[in-house]
């Protein structure tokens, strides 16, 4: 199980932590990744951290603005967001990166806007 938060209503320019819990099951062994999606739109992969931590990925013009990150420990997951714009504006949720699980979480809403 997946259980996002973080979100909310943030002016153009500004910051949001993101962070997802996960229950029923461990995250270490595995790559993960946080996704978004708009209204009508597919979900999209925008980062990707893998086991260790130690390697990460971003969606085409989201790196310098965009921070994932991962406490294997805690189970959970991380994305660091600044200098947010109206266009990321999105529901954002976190899975496998590589071969995510069925179950999604509900998400959490990002809304960039002044």
């Amino acid at each position: 199980q997946f259980v996002e938060s973080g979100g909310g209503l943030v002016q153009p320019g500004g910051s949001l932590r993101l962070s997802c819990v996960v229950s029923g099951g461990v995250i270490k062994p595995y790559v993960m990744g946080w996704y978004r999606q708009t209204p009508g739109q597919e979900r999209e992969l925008v980062a990707s951290i893998n086991s260790d931590g130690s390697s990460t990925t971003y969606k085409d013009g989201l790196e310098g603005r965009f921070a994932i990150s991962r406490d294997n420990d805690r189970n959970t997951l991380f994305l660091q967001m600044n200098k947010l714009k109206p266009e990321d504006t999105a529901a954002y949720f976190c899975n496998g990166a590589l071969s995510p699980w069925d179950s999604w979480g509900q998400g959490t809403q990002v809304t960039v806007s002044s």
